[in-house]
Formats: C-alpha cells, sequence, structure tokens
C-alpha cells in the first residue's frame, strides 16, 4: 500500500455552489463537478500528481470514455507520458468503498486496449499502485508512485 497524505493536498481545492449543488473545481477539465466522495478522492488525487509529483497537467485526462471490448467505458484518470503513450491509468472510488479483487478487475478491463505500464486505484484511505509486465504477463506491487518519464 502507498502512503499518501491526502488531508494535506484536500485545503487546495476549490469549491463553490452551482444549481444549488455543492462542487469542486477539477483542474484538468477547467469546470466544476458536483463534489461527491468519488469527486473529492479523485480530485485530492490530481493536486497530489500535478504539486506532489509534478506530473504535468496537460498530459492528463479525467473521466474519458473508451471501448472495451465493443462497451463504452469512462476510466477515471489517465496520464500521458512525454509523448501520447499512456502512462498511468487511475481508478478512484469513495472512501466507504473497499479496494477488493473486483475493483483490480475493473481497472485491468480498462486497461486491455490502453496497456499502461502503470495501475493506480485508491480510495482515499487505501491506494495501491502495480507496473504491469506484459511480457511475462505479469505485475508488481509498488511502494511508491511512479516519477513522471522525462
Amino acid at each position: 500500500m502507498i502512503d499518501i497524505d491526502f488531508e494535506a493536498y484536500f485545503p487546495k481545492l476549490k469549491f463553490a455552489k452551482r444549481g444549488g449543488k455543492n462542487c469542486v473545481l477539477d483542474p484538468v477539465r477547467r469546470q466544476y463537478v458536483v463534489a461527491d466522495k468519488e469527486e473529492l478522492v479523485r480530485q485530492v488525487l490530481l493536486q497530489y500528481f500535478t504539486e506532489g509529483l509534478h506530473y504535468p497537467k496537460a498530459k492528463m485526462a479525467v473521466e474519458k470514455t473508451i471501448t472495451v471490448n465493443g462497451l463504452k467505458r469512462r476510466f477515471d484518470i489517465l496520464v500521458y507520458g512525454p509523448g501520447t503513450s499512456p502512462f498511468l491509468l487511475v481508478e478512484c472510488k469513495a472512501p466507504d468503498v473497499k479496494i477488493t479483487e473486483a475493483v483490480f478487475r475493473q481497472i485491468a478491463a480498462y486497461n486491455l486496449p490502453l496497456r499502461v505500464p502503470y495501475l493506480l486505484v485508491t480510495n482515499g484511505v487505501a491506494t495501491y499502485c502495480c507496473e504491469m509486465d506484459y511480457e511475462r504477463e505479469d505485475f508488481r506491487f509498488l511502494g511508491a508512485l511512479p516519477a513522471y518519464p522525462k
């Protein structure tokens, strides 16, 4: 498990009321979105990526649709490397949702068309990141998130 201090990045979020709902500013999508529990985890993680790890905001996609085995699916966050190759795929859950094998199966399915080097799942309480080894059809859990490639 990887230790990310979500509480340190939470104060950096910007909130507003939109249509009578509490919303949070998504710096990647450049719009306010409803601040449900899962969204807050996603937004704090984006802050950590940009400010803590210095991942470039311009190299991130948030809640985009992909096709997996002929079905439309939506990933949470995809970080691209310096070119256009996907680098890190992220699945966020609300803090009250346990990280189970089903969550890993979900992100593995989303990864079928992408084949990213790294997969990350988090609920803001527990965070896991794996490095994929496609030649051996294996993976290994990491103790820290990967640095952005140069």
